[in-house]
């Protein structure tokens, strides 16, 4: 399909490549630390190639055409909301609406805020503060308090337009876990891991919402024009692997 084509959306064609690794999410380091969050196993990264040139006005396009595609429905992969086992899609899908994601922020002196701002202390530690609940949220430190609570104090220490980066939405998605994620009290673990897994994965992104509400249950669809990769990054929210 030729620049500014507008034609059908079987001008793309999708290839699974099986052979591309995420060493991000494989470490040894890394698999720890999922596990104590509790998002082991129940997060997923896959490559996929294309053949054509990817338009970012017609990203909607684009991923309908993915998912529509004889190359991804048998290998792309998500977790069954029943057995919570891992699937495939298995089927085309009928309607996707996806939403740009900024990739602008490269550095993690992005989070250096989060010092000058007193929510973590120049050793790493992050500050305490009295326990509360944001559903399904229980808040005990300032770190969670700034990613999720609008009405307090220092939330405005991230502007809107900081927390729609992808930098930021790893980080707090690490940060918030699965639903019996142990807390760090330390921020380097937090910062350490969402470097890694950006650095693998990070091109132009996009994210497409899930059928579940919930906020850690997410999808990334990480696109690198050169080289005409597309990266999904998927997590399922609930009880990770414990062993």
């Amino acid at each position: 399909m030729a620049a500014g084509d507008q034609g059908d959306l079987g001008g793309y064609d999708f290839r699974f490549l099986p052979q591309k690794t995420f060493s991000s999410l494989s470490a040894k380091e890394t698999t720890s630390r999922l596990r104590q969050w509790s998002m082991l196993g129940r997060m997923q990264a896959q490559a996929f190639g294309f053949d054509q040139n990817f338009q970012a006005h017609r990203k909607d396009d684009f991923l309908m055409a993915f998912f529509k595609d004889p190359n991804v429905i048998p290998n792309l992969k998500l977790l069954s909301d029943s057995a919570g086992q891992w699937i495939t899609l298995g089927t085309e899908v009928k309607k996707i609406e996806a939403v740009n994601v900024p990739c602008t922020q490269l550095s993690m002196s992005f989070f250096n805020r989060l010092y000058s701002e007193d929510i973590v202390r120049d050793s790493g530690h992050i500050v305490k503060c009295l326990d509360s609940f944001c559903d399904p949220f229980f808040i005990s430190d300032e770190l969670r308090k700034v990613l999720l609570v609008e009405d307090s104090e220092k939330y405005e220490v991230f502007s809107q337009s900081d927390r729609e980066e992808f930098l930021f939405r790893l980080f707090k998605h690490l940060c918030l876990g699965g639903a019996l994620c142990q807390y760090e009290d330390v921020l380097n673990p937090y910062l350490e891991t969402a470097k890694l897994i950006y650095k693998d994965l990070d091109s132009v992104g996009m994210c497409y919402p899930s059928t579940k509400s919930h906020e850690q249950t997410f999808s990334y669809f990480i696109v690198d024009p050169i080289r005409r990769h597309v990266h999904v990054l998927y997590h399922c929210y609930g009880v990770g692997e414990m062993s």
